[in-house]
């Protein structure tokens, strides 16, 4: 278990940024990234857009940039991957490229951890009092669902497994691939650290969720393939 130091805001934070298909809203959400003020590379995964996303990209101009090109989609997951196989920083953090999560509540995420408080942090949309889009009620109890058959299996007491938000120290990290090439990654990553007894914290956070005709792009298969995952990571492998 990682010892309770308090850590210093100085440390270098890397953002990974998998994007696919977000012409509309990826210079945006890496706009409001470079704002916030920490030391930071901002490493984004472009998961082999079709649209002009790439070209974007291309035109974005930051010292704190990193680009990887995927010359294939090859999923969510995959993409989080080569994003922290190139990131170089002290804590690790995870922004989505669709403005459902807003970057100005990383002193929230950031904060556990500066403290020596937590090795892990998740920020949870259903945790707390921030604002919040009323969109889908399947998809929130499907999200709900998945947080209560993961905790069974982890015996953590999480409020929001499925969200975006999940921040690391890079020593959390050590020993743990990630296997899942889609959304799978959340419950993959959730039974990882479980197994290795990190200092797990939440923290409530803002939801601006879209609508499928927006760009939202997870669905039920992906759900159903998060059932399999939970008991595949928990049960058979680390």
């Amino acid at each position: 278990m990682t010892s309770g130091r308090t850590c210093s805001p100085d440390l270098l934070l890397s953002i990974i940024i998998p994007v696919y298909n977000e012409e509309e809203t990826v210079q945006e959400v890496v706009e409001r990234v470079l704002d916030v003020p920490y030391r930071k590379e901002v490493i984004i995964v472009d998961d082999g857009s079709t649209d002009r996303t790439r070209q974007i990209l291309s035109g974005l101009d930051a010292p704190e940039i990193k680009r990887v090109f995927h010359e294939k989609n090859c999923g969510k997951g995959r993409a989080i991957g080569t994003g922290l196989a190139h990131a170089t920083g002290d804590i690790l953090l995870i922004q989505d490229a669709d403005l459902e999560y807003n970057p100005a509540e990383y002193p929230v995420l950031l904060q556990p951890i500066f403290e020596g408080r937590a090795d892990v942090v998740y920020g949870s949309r259903f945790a707390g009092s921030g604002t919040h889009r009323v969109l889908y009620f399947w998809h929130y109890m499907g999200n709900r669902f998945l947080t209560l058959l993961s905790n069974m299996f982890t015996d953590l007491n999480l409020t929001d497994m499925e969200t975006c938000y999940k921040v690391f120290t890079k020593k959390a990290l050590e020993g743990i691939t990630i296997e899942e090439p889609r959304f799978g990654f959340e419950p993959e990553i959730t039974a990882k650290i479980a197994k290795k007894h990190l200092r797990i914290y939440e923290v409530p956070v803002s939801y601006y969720g879209r609508t499928y005709q927006e760009g939202k792009k997870i669905g039920w298969r992906d759900g159903v393939r998060a059932i399999w995952v939970i008991v595949k990571y928990n049960l058979f492998r680390f």
